[in-house]
């Protein structure tokens, strides 16, 4: 059970949630609702998670300025009509609604041509976009896992198994033990490299587990620009702070 506690950071309060579990570390996150949540091991007194928790002042409040930023910018959701933009690899392409005998989707790379029966039909609309955006994944997602996979084999690293979903925290992640890799499905509207970095990254895990020196010397070895394509992929959004 998270207990509320509150610190004062110059003159202000700082208001967190602290969670006492078996971790290592402390471990303090800011959430996109500007809440601040604090993990610690049940030995360490509360009071110094509090010195902990002011120590990251500024952290916290260069956090929670970011993530109002970001809300106040946010874009509105679809409404799926002619004019609207979505994001693929990096590029936006405008929607295009029209009227049509049969209901069909593509894209040029330029357009995304929705042709419905009925162009008022905001279920069915939104309904054939996602299918649509979700086959992309698929296939975009699982082409990468193919070309970056080869290098990982002399490791003894099965082929992973790719699982697709919309996370809140994270761009990857992955199940050594069960083989399986799993990709935030926001990762489309990033541009092919940073999927690229993304996957490879997560493969890495399947060999060394956690974030070690050994870890990033791998990563460093296999993909040596791997720092400015995660640098690219931040600017694209912010999940985990």
């Amino acid at each position: 059970m998270a207990q509320k506690r509150t610190v004062v950071y110059e003159n202000n309060e700082i208001l967190y949630l602290l969670e006492q579990k078996q971790v290592k570390n402390l471990n303090l996150r800011v959430h996109k609702d500007c809440m601040v949540y604090v993990s610690a091991n049940p030995d360490i007194q509360a009071e110094k998670v509090d010195d902990f928790v002011v120590s990251k002042g500024a952290y916290i409040r260069s956090a929670q300025r970011k993530f109002r930023e970001i809300a106040q910018y946010a874009p509105q959701p679809k409404q799926y009509v002619s004019g609207e933009t979505f994001y693929l690899l990096g590029r936006g392409v405008r929607l295009k609604v029209e009227k049509n005998v049969r209901d069909t989707i593509s894209s040029d790379g330029i357009y995304l041509y929705l042709c419905v029966k009925e162009t008022e039909d905001f279920a069915k609309k939104q309904k054939m976009v996602t299918r649509y955006l979700d086959e992309q994944c698929q296939c975009i997602f699982s082409e990468i896992i193919l070309e970056t996979y080869p290098v990982f084999q002399k490791y003894g690293v099965p082929m992973p198994e790719l699982r697709i979903r919309n996370m809140e925290t994270r761009w990857g992640s992955c199940l050594a033990q069960k083989g399986v890799v799993t990709l935030n499905k926001r990762l489309l509207e990033a541009p092919r490299n940073c999927i690229e970095y993304v996957v490879m990254h997560e493969l890495c895990h399947f060999v060394h587990p956690n974030h070690s020196k050994q870890f990033y010397a791998s990563l460093t070895m296999l993909m040596p620009d791997w720092k400015q394509r995660k640098e690219a992929l931040d600017k694209s959004a912010t999940f985990w702070l």
